[in-house]
């Protein structure tokens, strides 16, 4: 019965290298975009805001719709999108009268499909029958990393080789994963989230569980924990260490995704030998140890290495996050999924923010920047130990 289900797990982890794709291909094109088409840098950066915001919307609104027309009908409808997304890119700015409109146009059709993929692929995968849904669970999330840096890499090999000129043929070609994983999606089995004859909770019902706001407050501090340093990494190398862009891009970001999917993937590998609680509350001290690392630490290299570090100690704890509440709210069904990932997504968004106001705020001081954001993998550790007296 399990093995029917593999393909349905592998199918997921190529659902989180589709989202990588859609929120980590463009920005590598904003400068490409401002030649060619003439926006204003001000506007190029509204696409990423843009991007992330109609994900926060979708992963609002498909508390009302997902059950209703099915996951794997939302599942495929969320492939479709982000294909006809990135296809569109190629198109839309050369037959509008504004390219930027056309862009941002692309843009919207790809980040619903982004946004619905981040609501439905963990679920998916907790309903997939296994021994130890938390090791799934973890190793499900290292595929956004992997996708992560493969987009990088990939995209700065190709740019090199064929020309930056030549990104609408690997638009086109990063586009072939979403449809492809399309049509897998529509044979795959997909199980249920609940047991015959059981319904999810709904919103009213969560909102009265103390616990669920706890769990809530968790992914907003997981997701601001990671990208609050994340978003900022490359900055610390150009600035601290005086490299140049593409080094600073390797060093910084590309680093701190690469650790942080080591950290998924090896309790994806050896999760079933390792507590979950236990690896969680390890990786927020050593988040935290290495926020003030950055944050105190005078070497520019040793502040690097922190910024690595982090991502190794963050790894665990959106997919720890996920785990912890599907096994504390059995019904919690998708309203809980999809109100976490919205609560992931605003830390994302909130993280970064927080640390560019105060370092703006202090003479644009990263350090204490970051330094104010630790405030977050503290919280995160403090919720932790509340859920472990809930379940006293």
């Amino acid at each position: 019965m399990k093995n029917q289900y593999n393909k349905t797990v592998t199918a997921c982890f190529v659902g989180y290298i589709v989202q990588a794709v859609v929120n980590n291909f463009v920005p590598l094109l904003f400068l490409t975009f401002q030649r060619s088409y003439q926006i204003p840098l001000s506007q190029i950066t509204l696409l990423v805001t843009f991007n992330f915001g109609i994900q926060l919307l979708v992963d609002l609104l498909s508390i009302g719709f997902v059950d209703k027309i099915g996951y794997r009908v939302s599942m495929v409808a969320a492939h479709v999108l982000s294909a006809a997304g990135l296809i569109l890119l190629t198109i839309l700015p050369e037959v509008t009268a504004s390219p930027f409109a056309g862009i941002l146009t692309a843009v919207m059709i790809y980040a619903i499909g982004g946004g619905l993929l981040e609501v439905l692929v963990s679920p998916v995968v907790e309903a997939c029958p296994s021994d130890n849904k938390e090791k799934a669970m973890s190793m499900l999330h290292s595929f956004y990393c992997w996708g992560h840096a493969g987009v990088v890499l990939i995209s700065t090999l190709f740019f090199h080789v064929a020309g930056i000129g030549n990104w609408k043929i690997l638009a086109w070609a990063w586009a072939l994963i979403p449809l492809c994983n399309a049509f897998v999606f529509l044979k795959v089995p997909i199980a249920s989230l609940m047991e015959e004859g059981e319904t999810g909770l709904q919103l009213k019902e969560l909102f009265r569980i103390r616990l669920f706001w706890i769990l809530l407050v968790m992914m907003v501090c997981a997701g601001a924990s990671e990208q609050a340093v994340s978003q900022w990494a490359s900055a610390f190398a150009e600035k601290g260490l005086g490299i140049s862009k593409t080094a600073g891009d390797l060093a910084g970001p590309m680093a701190f995704a690469v650790l942080m999917g080591t950290s998924r993937l090896f309790y994806g590998k050896y999760g079933d030998r390792i507590d979950l609680e236990r690896f969680m509350i390890c990786s927020s001290i050593l988040c935290i140890l290495s926020y003030l690392g950055i944050a105190l630490i005078p070497f520019p290299p040793f502040c690097l290495a922190a910024c690595a570090v982090c991502g190794l100690s963050v790894g665990i704890m959106w997919p720890g996050t996920f785990s912890k509440a599907s096994a504390a709210l059995k019904r919690g069904g998708t309203a809980m999924f999809a109100l976490l990932a919205l609560g992931g997504d605003v830390g994302c968004s909130g993280g970064p923010t927080v640390v560019g106001m105060v370092s703006d705020a202090l003479g644009d001081n990263l350090k204490m920047g970051v330094l104010a954001g630790v405030v977050f993998p503290v919280l995160l550790l403090g919720g932790i130990f509340l859920i472990r007296k809930n379940a006293e």
